[in-house]
């Protein structure tokens, strides 16, 4: 068993499910987490006021009273309408502490669900190198991904290929007709970016050739019917720029699990299964000959309430084959997480409704995110106007290369630096990302990203380095005897321990609520609460023994979370910075 904080608050939740029930007081008993002088866990009294007939203040005193005391609670006080607990410290110190000793990289992960997950994300359209509005997707995609590993359950992330689409069509007929020679020289030789030239040209032709138009049109047409030599030529124009996204996403730690073909929806006749069931509906109608559903009922109101699932040439349209795509996720899976620009939601709705009517045995849950901009406005990869990720990643090594320059050049080797460099850019860029709700703008900028004092991922890779450097000069004074952690009683030995001990819940509530962001919160206040302990209480000069191997158990276990904490992030915790 797990003696930590999580433990503590089963605990307490169960002493005050037992004071609620003898106070006939039918509510669920949820703990907060007040600030220190007040407590380590509060129960507000507010909800129950209505059903008590009673004073907030009055009815925390009750409760109070009823309590059983068990070994965590130190002490119980009332404060307004809360009840506070008290732990008892030294039990926590030492629980927590031997917890995260022993379990050490696997501290924070929790009981295995026998749940599987997919989590969509990143499914970008493969016609030219990912750019920076979209960043947030593959980041906040695998984060998620690592967050549901951690919390128990089986998980797979998939990108969802659109090879079927308009733009695709554009990328191929470009690669078939236009000539190599006149492209506009790329600044980099990913295959992507070598690529991308084509989308872009064909683009601006087909505007303004009606003849390049309807040839564009017939290679959308034969993808959608499911010829298998047009889907062939598709693959093989696009085939480059996944091989270039793939790379980007490797940049940043990224890998994903499983890529799913559109037109494999096509082939094996489930979007077939689709349209049959679709048109049995009450609410499909048709109109020119095309088949919509009528999505008024549903809430759906304005000039969208008609969700086309079927053109009248016969043809199916993305949002069909992606319904044939969610129906043949959940029959693999317990749980679908989809990651979707918020330019998404009605889409993303319409196909739940549809879901809903085919009785799909899951519905996915969608997270949907604002976009990153850069300080100079919008981005558009048809008419090249654009910032790449692969740009954005080459600017945030740059930057730290120049900040480990100026801090460290002196000391470290050529390699050495842009091995830290690269590091604390890839870092910085996920985290910056990250710890913003998904739901908020983002500008993306330097200052923010690369900040060495502030909530920046530098911020918390420089503590993990400092426990790393603390550790390896106490190294020789280690020993063999266990530390003895009673010994540690300062106010910030125990405002760490007790952060520390938090981080399973911490996992725990990332994953329910779909927030990787408090994940980043939480890295922060550890690492400022860190730096708090070690400007408090010495260390690497404490004179007692004892103590001073106590602290070194301290320093290590905060190292153990911190590395656990910035892999959640998909970022890389150095020795040396």
């Amino acid at each position: 068993m797990d003696y930590s904080l999580t433990e503590a608050r089963k605990e307490i939740i169960s002493a005050l499910e037992n004071a609620l029930e003898q106070l006939e007081y039918n509510y669920d008993a949820k703990l907060e987490m007040p600030s220190e002088e007040l407590g380590d866990f509060a129960f507000p009294c507010f909800p129950l006021a209505p059903i008590a007939k009673k004073s907030p203040k009055d009815i925390a005193e009750d409760i109070a009273t009823k309590i059983k005391k068990c070994k965590w609670i130190k002490k119980i006080e009332t404060a307004g309408g809360y009840v506070n607990f008290f732990l008892d410290k030294k039990l926590l110190i030492a629980s927590a502490l031997k917890s995260i000793d022993d379990k050490k990289g696997d501290y924070g992960t929790l009981q295995k669900k026998n749940k599987k997950v997919i989590i969509e994300h990143t499914s970008a359209n493969p016609n030219g190198p990912l750019h920076v509005g979209r960043a947030r997707n593959p980041i906040i995609g695998d984060t998620l991904v690592r967050i549901f590993k951690a919390a128990g359950f089986d998980v797979e992330s998939q990108f969802y290929l659109d090879d079927m689409g308009k733009q695709v069509a554009i990328l191929a007929w470009g690669l078939e007709n236009l000539n190599s020679k006149k492209m506009p020289k790329s600044k980099s030789d990913k295959p992507d970016h070598k690529t991308v030239g084509f989308y872009q040209l064909a683009s601006k032709l087909m505007k303004g050739d009606e003849k390049i138009s309807k040839e564009i049109g017939e290679i959308v047409r034969k993808s959608e019917i499911g010829e298998r030599e047009t889907i062939e030529s598709i693959h093989k124009a696009y085939s480059p720029v996944l091989e270039g996204i793939n790379e980007s996403l490797h940049r940043i730690n990224i890998t994903i699990d499983n890529y799913i073909p559109e037109s494999d929806f096509v082939k094996d006749k489930s979007v077939d299964f689709v349209v049959e069931n679709l048109k049995k509906s009450k609410y499909c109608s048709k109109e020119d000959g095309g088949l919509y559903l009528d999505m008024e009922s549903f809430g759906v109101h304005g000039r969208n309430t008609k969700f086309f699932f079927m053109r009248r040439d016969g043809t199916t349209l993305y949002a069909t084959r992606d319904i044939a795509y969610h129906l043949w996720k959940a029959k693999h899976a317990d749980m679908l997480v989809n990651v979707l620009g918020e330019d998404h939601k009605l889409e993303s709705k319409q196909v739940e409704i549809a879901l809903d009517l085919l009785g799909a045995k899951h519905i996915p849950k969608p997270i949907f995110y604002a976009f990153v901009s850069m300080p100079g406005g919008k981005m558009s990869t048809r008419h090249g106007r654009v910032v790449y990720l692969d740009d954005l990643i080459e600017e945030c090594i740059k930057r730290a290369y120049e900040e480990v320059k100026k801090r460290r050049g002196s000391e470290l080797s050529e390699g050495k630096m842009r091995e830290i460099s690269e590091i604390i850019g890839i870092g910085a860029l996920r985290y910056n990302i990250i710890k913003v709700q998904a739901e908020k703008d983002i500008v993306f900028k330097w200052e923010d990203a690369l900040n060495f004092e502030g909530n920046a991922a530098p911020f918390i890779q420089y503590a993990y380095a400092r426990a790393c450097g603390i550790l390896s000069k106490m190294e020789k004074e280690k020993g063999t005897e266990d530390p003895d952690y009673l010994l540690l009683g300062h106010d910030s030995e125990y405002n760490l321990v007790k952060k520390l001990a938090k981080f399973p819940m911490v996992v725990d509530d990332a994953c329910k609520g779909f927030k990787p962001h408090v994940i980043a919160s939480y890295l922060f206040d550890t690492a400022s609460q860190f730096n708090q302990f070690y400007r408090d209480c010495h260390v690497l000069s404490e004179k007692n023994a004892g103590l001073k191997k106590a602290r070194f158990s301290l320093v290590n276990a905060t190292r153990i979370v911190l590395e656990n904490g910035l892999d959640l992030l998909g970022i890389t915790a150095p020795e040396e910075m």
